[in-house]
């Protein structure tokens, strides 16, 4: 059955209603009562200390989009300006504060430095037919991003709550993994709205396939060490169990929408192939630092 057609309008209620419906959270209304940091810090300190990086690093994630794309109409920048860079801001700010509440020194988010891949895109960007590509390159990177975002934090509070960490499973976590699948359904709608009405000439598809392809990284892991770190994450949530089902789900966006035309191609290569490297590099480092 063909999806229903996402209109303008469609897009800006939904941006209005993840307004009206999902205020930022509050620090100082959540419970972080920990029953055993030494546990929770054993088991996930180095995860919720990368989540909590990630989320705060949103300054820099708009200095990106201001770059990638110059002439942004308003329902993104009603999105990105009013809905999720204030949500995303106090989630970092709320793990910022649970992990310094487990003796664990404050996230260190890189918050000026846009990278060179990014100006290099935002160079081409000023170039109408070139911004339409870099755009759905910004969706499809938003869909990813919040995709695993959700399955981390679902597996984070899944290990919270077998380990009896009720409070902040409930009211740190929860509340932030229930605003995240609102920013994902809005890259999704818009990534899929650009393909509905056919925006993109198939050379600007293929161009688009080809980029991807090439500059695919996983959310905040924008060196060797924090690649490693992500490795981290996927190891301490227990998703490298599964890894090629995680790699469908975090990819099944630009799947249904970039590779449709390559029969059976569930799981792109590239995001698959990211995630092992990450986990190669998290347990190469373990390796070394207990010979």
């Amino acid at each position: 059955m063909p999806r229903a057609l996402i209109t303008p309008q469609r897009l800006v209620d939904h941006v209005r209603r993840l307004g009206e419906e999902h205020p930022p959270l509050e620090v100082g209304r959540v419970d972080r009562t920990v029953h055993d940091a030494r546990a929770v810090r054993a088991r996930f300190g180095p995860t919720i200390d990368y989540m909590a990086r990630v989320e705060l690093e949103v300054e820099r994630n708009v200095l990106e989009l201001l770059v990638l794309l110059p002439d942004v109409d308003e329902t993104n920048r009603m999105f990105y300006q009013d809905v999720w860079g204030p949500q995303e801001v106090q989630h970092g700010l709320i793990l910022d504060q649970l992990q310094q509440d487990l003796g664990l020194t404050p996230a260190e988010p890189e918050l000026s430095e846009v990278s060179a891949r990014v100006r290099i895109l935002g160079a081409l960007a000023h170039l109408a037919p070139v911004q339409e590509v870099v755009r759905l390159l910004y969706y499809l990177t938003g869909a990813a991003t919040e995709r695993s975002a959700v399955i981390a934090y679902n597996a984070m509070s899944s290990g919270l709550v077998e380990m009896g960490e009720h409070a902040i499973a409930k009211t740190v976590i929860a509340p932030i993994k229930q605003q995240e699948p609102g920013h994902f359904a809005f890259y999704q709608m818009s990534a899929t709205a650009m393909l509905q009405q056919e925006v993109l000439a198939p050379w600007q598809l293929h161009l688009a396939r080809f980029l991807r392809s090439r500059s695919f990284g996983l959310v905040g892991a924008n060196n060797r060490a924090q690649r490693a770190d992500y490795g981290g994450v996927i190891v301490d949530t227990g998703l490298g169990d599964a890894l090629e089902d995680y790699a469908r789900d975090v990819g099944r966006v630009e799947a249904r929408l970039l590779w449709a035309h390559r029969q059976g191609a569930e799981v792109p290569g590239y995001v698959l192939r990211a995630l092992r490297d990450s986990v190669d590099l998290h347990r190469e480092r373990q390796a070394a630092g207990a010979s």
